[in-house]
């Protein structure tokens, strides 16, 4: 009985922790959105990084204190470009410009996200759209949400029938990494109905997880490009992996989310 009242208490604790989560990037990506609508020039990669730091400090100055507020023993990922397991605890995996270049481009394809991670497994997520007003929700054994109500991965069983997409390597990433991406790209081409690419991953795994696409693949990538969607996913009642196939953990090389009719398939194609 007391574990059972024990289990009852966690999750109305985790539920009303993504409620005041959702809150708090919700505000992070108002402000972020005052900031967009022109393009911002840069002719240097100093000056990139420069107008990339002022959007992240923008939103980090509204999320570190209100996430630290709500969770003031949880340990926070400093640097959104990590990957690997994370230590023992909660810690707070946070991208606060999801899409970063994108905004300073003007292009709609942004967001803001964080994510609580505990023991190295996502627990909650919150990923806002502050151009469209979305808020995409998860909760480890409560299923995703779009703004509160339900979402459920595709039901398509043919990869000849489905759109599948892939985010780019890093500028600076390991040249065969890059070309293994090229490839992944040409094999989905002959196999898939469309193939779209693009950045943030994120965005993509939005779309999965709300059944619009039913693939997406990566290689390498960061905690934070690929834990709020995965959890989405999951939740939603999609496959996740590597492109093998295997368990996917935040030490994989490679990373897949589909839904379950089309899986099998993909693995086969990013295996070629």
């Amino acid at each position: 009985m007391s574990e059972t009242l024990q289990t009852t208490h966690v999750a109305a604790s985790d539920a009303d922790l993504l409620a005041q989560t959702a809150i708090a990037v919700r505000e992070a990506g108002s402000a972020l959105r005052e900031r967009f609508g022109e393009v911002v020039r840069y002719q240097t990669r100093e000056e990139l990084m420069r107008a990339l730091a002022a959007n992240d400090d923008t939103a980090l100055d509204i999320l570190r204190p209100r996430l630290t507020r709500l969770r003031p023993d949880a340990s926070w990922v400093e640097d959104e470009l990590d990957g690997g397991a994370l230590p023992p605890g909660e810690w707070w995996v946070v991208d606060p410009a999801e899409g970063n270049v994108n905004h300073l481009h003007a292009l709609p394809e942004w967001a803001v996200t964080a994510t609580l991670v505990r023991e190295n497994q996502p627990v909650l997520t919150t990923v806002h759209l502050p151009l469209t007003g979305e808020t995409y929700t998860a909760l480890t054994g409560a299923g995703a949400h779009l703004d509160g109500r339900p979402l459920h991965v595709s039901r398509t069983a043919d990869l000849g029938l489905s759109i599948v997409a892939t985010s780019q390597a890093r500028p600076d990433e390991d040249e065969k990494v890059v070309r293994r991406v090229g490839s992944s790209i040409t094999a989905m081409l002959f196999d898939a109905l469309v193939v779209r690419a693009a950045v943030p991953a994120t965005l993509h795994l939005l779309n999965v997880a709300a059944g619009r696409i039913d693939a997406f693949w990566q290689f390498a990538g960061a905690r934070a490009d690929l834990l709020p969607g995965a959890l989405l996913v999951t939740e939603a009642g999609g496959r996740i992996s590597d492109a093998e196939g295997r368990p996917w953990t935040p030490q994989s090389q490679s990373f897949l989310a589909a839904a379950p009719g089309v899986h099998a398939e993909a693995v086969s194609t990013l295996s070629r």
